[in-house]
């Protein structure tokens, strides 16, 4: 009898330890505040609802994802909310490249992403520059040789200081000699009517929200923000294939957590997260939105923040810009 209690005890052991961690540990018992740093319409929010509508889809989540809109500060007023809930099981965050940009151009910021808890990297995207269709610039050079001809006249539809399409303007502004200025929106739907409305002259868009206005015709594509042209766009030549000799700029996506969250917390993420990019709806999302997997657990997101954080301040001292960090 104690030989066979002994057993089952044993059995017993090696089937909890072979249970998935979210099995063993934590598991969501209210909504999540999910928080992205624009306003509706945003690059942000608009991935952050496409996330929770594929999480509902798929059946993943136990509880509801709601979305929090924390605008302001370029994505510091977005990460100071979340830094401040410090331990908090039930918020994450939806982080983009100028979570790692703004701080190190801002002295006034109170945290970095080293303050955060990385959680996963998701996605890395091109972005497209755009002009309205009907507006008289076929090309990337177009458009730069009208802003040398009429210097600070043309304006750029935009987010905030440090973001990639401001990072674009210096870069594209030094190797050239145009200048035009920088016209900045809390969110992508002003940025957008700005441009559809005639009030602006281009913008740097990234594809998810350019989508559905390319297809309807109201915008033009004149050059890709991206290492190779995308498939959607044969015909539309990168920023180095017009001529003009810039690094890219490098965007991401992904998701971080408040300081102190426990590691069975984290490991619950990670194994969501790695089950949810394999479903049909985030894979389609991905084709939709021609955003290229970038998949990355905590520890390696860790580490790629560091490179990350290296990359954009040289690129940003190569634009002329003064580092706080």
């Amino acid at each position: 009898m104690k030989y066979r209690s002994a057993i089952l005890v044993a059995t017993l052991l090696l089937t909890t330890a072979a249970l998935p961690l979210h099995a063993q540990g934590f598991k969501p018992s209210k909504p999540i505040e999910f928080v992205t740093h624009t306003g509706p319409g945003g690059g942000g929010d608009v991935f952050a609802r496409g996330i929770a509508a594929a999480m509902e889809k798929e059946g993943l989540m136990p509880v509801r994802m709601q979305i929090v809109n924390k605008t302001g500060g370029g994505g510091l007023t977005a990460m100071a909310y979340l830094a401040e809930k410090q331990g908090d099981t039930h918020s994450i965050a939806v982080f983009t490249g100028i979570w790692f940009t703004n701080p190190i151009m801002r002295k006034e910021a109170k945290f970095t992403m080293n303050d955060l808890t990385p959680v996963v990297r998701l996605v890395l995207e091109p972005a497209m520059v755009a002009v309205k269709s009907d507006a008289p610039y076929k090309s990337l050079q177009d458009f730069i040789e009208a802003a040398k001809q009429n210097p600070g006249q043309l304006k750029q539809s935009a987010g905030s200081l440090g973001s990639r399409d401001w990072v674009v303007r210096q870069l594209l502004m030094k190797n050239t000699g145009a200048n035009w200025a920088y016209i900045s929106f809390p969110g992508g739907g002003e940025r957008i009517a700005a441009l559809l409305g005639g009030h602006v002259n281009m913008m740097v868009i990234e594809p998810q929200e350019a989508g559905e206005h390319i297809r309807a015709g109201n915008m033009r594509v004149i050059a890709q923000v991206a290492d190779k042209r995308l498939p959607a766009f044969p015909d539309v030549p990168t920023i180095q294939e017009a001529g003009y000799n810039v690094p890219n700029v490098p965007q991401v996506r992904g998701i971080v957590a408040p300081p102190g969250v426990p590691a069975d917390v984290v490991a619950y993420w990670e194994e969501l997260f790695a089950r949810f990019i394999k479903t049909p709806s985030w894979q389609k999302y991905l084709a939709d939105n021609m955003f290229e997997d970038g998949y990355m657990r905590s520890a390696d997101l860790r580490k790629f923040g560091e490179q990350f954080s290296e990359t954009t301040r040289n690129i940003l001292k190569e634009g002329g810009v003064k580092v706080a960090r």
